[in-house]
């Protein structure tokens, strides 16, 4: 009976954003998961993991790719933009492992971690795209992202143009949907 407890209390106070899903839905999540993502964890348990994606396309597609990934291995591993409870989109690592690979979103083990501008590389975008596409998807404009990075506005305007011309959006409201559409292929 010890052990049990034990292993639960591993789970629920791991410094690990972790949870479990079951077709996609929170089965059980623990603190640093919830915490993450703003919410209680009393208030994701039982719910889809659609709630935590800027949209439902990107929640979609994601899918789509884990799954064909799934279909040859056991883990899945991605960088996406996921939604904090106050709004605010993030960059976000995922790693995934499926428990039943015969139907593989049947019963998987994920953890998360937030991913910082300086860490990676991501879907072809320079560090510094990343950092501005981040502030561009929270609806920030130039001038205010120039102001909390503490360069030219100009600056800011030629990253979010080289931003529009490699994701080929036409307006603003086309480059935030792809670039929260962004993610880098399977690892």
């Amino acid at each position: 009976m010890l052990e049990s407890n034990l292993e639960e209390l591993a789970f629920r106070e791991s410094p690990a954003p972790q949870i479990i899903t079951q077709n996609r839905t929170i089965l059980r999540c623990n603190k640093a998961f919830a915490t993450l993502f703003g919410y209680q964890v009393q208030d994701l348990e039982g719910e889809l993991i659609l709630k935590l994606y800027p949209s439902s396309a990107d929640y979609y597609q994601i899918g789509e790719r884990c799954l064909r990934a799934l279909s040859t291995m056991t883990t899945y591993e991605d960088e996406r933009f996921m939604q904090h409870s106050d709004r605010q989109i993030f960059w976000a690592r995922a790693r995934g492992v499926t428990l039943t690979p015969e139907e593989p979103f049947s019963l998987m083990i994920w953890s998360f971690e937030r991913i910082h501008h300086n860490q990676t590389k991501t879907a072809d975008l320079t560090r510094r795209e990343q950092e501005i596409s981040g502030y561009i998807v929270n609806g920030l404009t130039c001038k205010e992202t120039a102001q909390v990075l503490g360069i030219s506005h100009r600056t800011v305007e030629v990253h979010r143009a080289r931003l529009m011309k490699k994701l080929g959006a036409k307006n603003t409201a086309e480059l935030v949907s792809k670039i929260v559409m962004v993610t880098t292929p399977e690892h």
